[in-house]
């Protein structure tokens, strides 16, 4: 017998907590019943029926809108989480009810290094979802209200929207396999290749072995992760990238990680929601969800490879 009777579940209506979704994004109960297509009273009369039902008020009704009390900031919490997991299943088991587009915008190197060769998994899954991916460079054309999914690499800090953290990696250094480079007192200044826009790894790098950054600056800089590792690979100096960037081209052998190099990164991908009055799209939650259970895979499975090589060498020197 199940220990949990669904006769028991203490839940409000779901119109209510529609309403009262609605209301707390929209600021008023006019606009939350223009958008469930219901008039502002019955929306107020919906609200007061909760915050009878549930005992408490949830909202301060002001002149000019309303306010969130704060058990209302506490309960919106959960409550939108329970309509992003239910959107997320419902697109899940059923699929769109027809084919939809879904607009992208990601960094260039995250795309290609990382996205791009597991997107095929999120297509199989959800044929009816069509992916169009933009990068930085084109990010003018696609306004952001027209953003369903935003990653970005950076601190965390984008005015007008709140941030979510998809991954922190650390930065190793690359050279070409069969470089003289074995560690970083082998590099000379002109063989350093220098991405912009964080141009004190390599202060970083030769502080944390106790050394002095050379006088003369990097060799070439260049904009993005991707063409830094091309250029390692086509046999010139070494790079500074993301730990997940080193390893698509470790895959093929077009570059080798110097040992002992691996520092923390204090810059980290975050997924980006506008801090809009539109509810998300339930394809951007299943999206989102998707590259979080990607990168929860791939990090339990770099774990489990950890742990196995550990074991290896324990065995061999027992």
């Amino acid at each position: 017998m199940s220990l949990l009777n669904p006769m028991s579940y203490r839940l409000p209506p779901l119109p209510w907590l529609r309403a009262f979704e609605a209301s707390a994004r929209r600021g008023s109960f006019a606009a939350a019943a223009d958008e469930l297509g219901l008039t502002s009273a019955a929306v107020s009369h919906q609200m007061r029926a909760l915050e009878q039902e549930l005992g408490y008020p949830l909202f301060e009704r002001l002149a000019r809108g309303l306010r969130l009390t704060d058990l209302g900031k506490a309960y919106l919490v959960p409550v939108r989480q329970a309509f992003s997991e239910l959107s997320i299943s419902t697109l899940s088991i059923f699929g769109p009810a027809g084919e939809t587009t879904l607009n992208v915008r990601v960094p260039v190197s995250f795309a290609v290094l990382w996205m791009t060769p597991r997107l095929h998994r999120f297509a199989q899954a959800h044929p009816g979802i069509r992916l169009r991916l933009f990068s930085a460079i084109w990010a003018d054309a696609l306004p952001a209200d027209k953003t369903d999914i935003d990653i970005r690499f950076g601190y965390g800090n984008w005015p007008g929207s709140a941030a979510q953290l998809l991954v922190n990696d650390p930065i190793v250094l690359v050279t070409a396999p069969g470089s003289r480079i074995k560690s970083v007192r082998d590099i000379g200044s002109t063989e350093m290749v220098q991405i912009m826009g964080v141009e004190g790894d390599w202060l970083h790098l030769y502080e944390a072995a106790g050394m002095e950054l050379p006088k003369g600056g990097a060799g070439i800089s260049v904009d993005t992760s991707l063409a830094a590792l091309e250029i390692v690979a086509s046999g010139h100096g070494a790079a500074l990238v993301l730990s997940r960037f080193a390893e698509a081209f470790e895959a093929t052998g077009k570059v080798v990680r110097v040992k002992g190099v691996e520092l923390p990164h204090d810059q980290s991908h975050y997924l980006l929601t506008t801090q809009s009055s539109d509810a998300p799209r339930a394809e951007a939650l299943l999206f989102a969800d998707w590259l979080r259970q990607e990168l929860a895979t791939e990090a339990a499975q770099q774990m489990k490879g950890k742990a196995a090589a550990t074991g290896r060498r324990r065995r061999s020197h027992g």
